[in-house]
């Protein structure tokens, strides 16, 4: 065993293979309550990916390249180096107090990094601290290939400060199972335990991750921000989907970039709401097709073979095969999908149009139509009201001129009807 002091730095090849599993113990001992996590950043120590802060309420990445095997004050963390996407440069392992608690109140902090026979350690005690709250005991991250660092820093703010540093921010917990001080009984030993919150309490600032892939789109977060908080969605996941028209007459929106702009502004509102930061897209001409997902990687070369698609596919405005595609996406989905439709007519066959949406009353689907540039949108316009639904799943609205409206206004009016069908969905069974 190599005991390492506060800052220790070696390459981790002069202890491990990198290519196989390594092992990360953190004990802790003291008079508070202790919780550990890992940290997984990208180049500018930043935490664009949520799926790698693993922590007691997160406790694998999405391939197991991280996992978390016990949580609290004894934490056992299995990591495959070789197994991380590129994106993620380092990570970081944190120890933080619950409550009102200081590291100086630390017993102990048994840190081993370990594999087969081999071992790192680093200890310490409550001396090495005054007002800290949480601690970075210690870093691998890639330099020249990976490297070890015994950092043993700490932060007077606890895991609040660490999630700032690494550009993530807390969200309130909203769990209603969560015990109340009434509700716990006299003779339960303090401190409760925590409640497991779903999704997790965390997630990257959503101006973080616009800044550093989409700097253009950064104006857009603070009105969703505004709309999302108008009509408490803050907290909402949803699948969500985009449906473009792409008939002749949709010529001179595409060429002025009109419906460049609505794709931009979806991009937001998709990382905001998705599981997984992106939308689908489908086109509808004479008959319907599905692009690929839209996501900060690719949405502002979205539209770029606009006119050999409408060449291809814009003999005609029929709306219904689109439908159909997108019922039989999100039918059996256990999140709620969010679809914006855009158009600048009627459609052919309205009957099977009126008959698709009023059957997917019983799916979880919202459907948001928007009229964009023309004035006769026919079934479309008058779908808010077609009798015979399980629920009100559909709105419509009207925008003559994107680029006249107001980000605030156009996003108020885009979520406007979504949160009255959430409840009445939630209500009804159908979510």
């Amino acid at each position: 065993m190599v005991e390492m002091q506060r800052g220790f730095r070696s390459a981790l090849n002069k202890f491990f293979d990198e290519t196989k599993e390594i092992t990360i113990t953190l004990d802790t001992t003291g008079s508070g309550e202790y919780d550990s996590c890992c940290f997984g950043v990208d180049v500018d120590n930043q935490l664009t990916d949520d799926n790698f802060m693993i922590f007691y309420n997160q406790t694998q990445s999405p391939n197991k390249e991280i996992e978390l095997k016990d949580s609290g004050g004894n934490s056992s963390y299995t990591v495959s180096l070789s197994k991380l996407p590129n994106h993620i440069k380092k990570l970081v392992f944190t120890v933080s107090v619950d409550g009102n608690g200081t590291l100086s109140q630390l017993t102990s902090l048994a840190l081993k990094v370990s594999q087969n026979n081999e071992s790192l350690a680093l200890n310490l005690n409550g001396s090495a601290f005054t007002s800290e709250k949480a601690v970075i005991a210690i870093e691998i991250y890639q330099k020249e290939g990976w490297r070890i660092a015994a950092v043993a820093s700490g932060f007077n703010g606890g895991l609040s400060a660490l999630l700032e540093h690494y550009g993530g921010e807390e969200v309130p917990a909203t769990d209603a199972t969560a015990p109340t001080p009434a509700q716990v009984p006299q003779s339960q030993p303090h401190p409760v335990p925590k409640p497991q919150i779903a999704p997790a309490p965390v997630k990257v600032s959503l101006e973080k991750r616009l800044e550093k892939d989409a700097p253009l789109l950064v104006s857009l977060v603070k009105p969703l921000k505004v709309s999302l908080e108008k009509y408490k969605l803050t907290e909402t996941v949803a699948q969500v989907a985009l449906l473009i028209d792409i008939s002749g007459s949709m010529k001179r929106t595409f060429k002025n970039g009109t419906v460049q702009s609505v794709i931009d502004k979806m991009v937001p509102l998709a990382m905001q709401f998705d599981d997984d930061g992106e939308f689908e897209m489908w086109y509808f001409g004479k008959t319907s097709k599905r692009m690929p997902s839209i996501n900060i990687s690719n949405y502002s070369s979205a539209t770029q073979d606009w006119l050999k698609l409408i060449k291809t596919y814009g003999g005609g405005t029929n709306l219904a095969p689109a439908i159909e595609e997108v019922i039989n996406e999100y039918k059996m989905s256990k999140l709620p999908a969010y679809v914006l439709c855009i158009t600048d007519g009627a459609t052919a066959n309205e009957g099977k149009v009126k008959k698709l949406i009023t059957g997917a009353a019983q799916y979880p689907i919202f459907w948001q139509f928007v009229g964009i540039g023309g004035g006769n949108y026919g079934v479309v316009q008058a779908i808010d009201h077609l009798p015979g639904r399980k629920v009100d799943n559909a709105n419509f609205f009207s925008l003559d001129d994107i680029g006249r409206v107001e980000n605030t206004e156009l996003y108020s009016r885009m979520l406007a009807e979504f949160p009255q069908w959430l409840k009445e969905a939630k209500r009804l069974g159908i979510l």
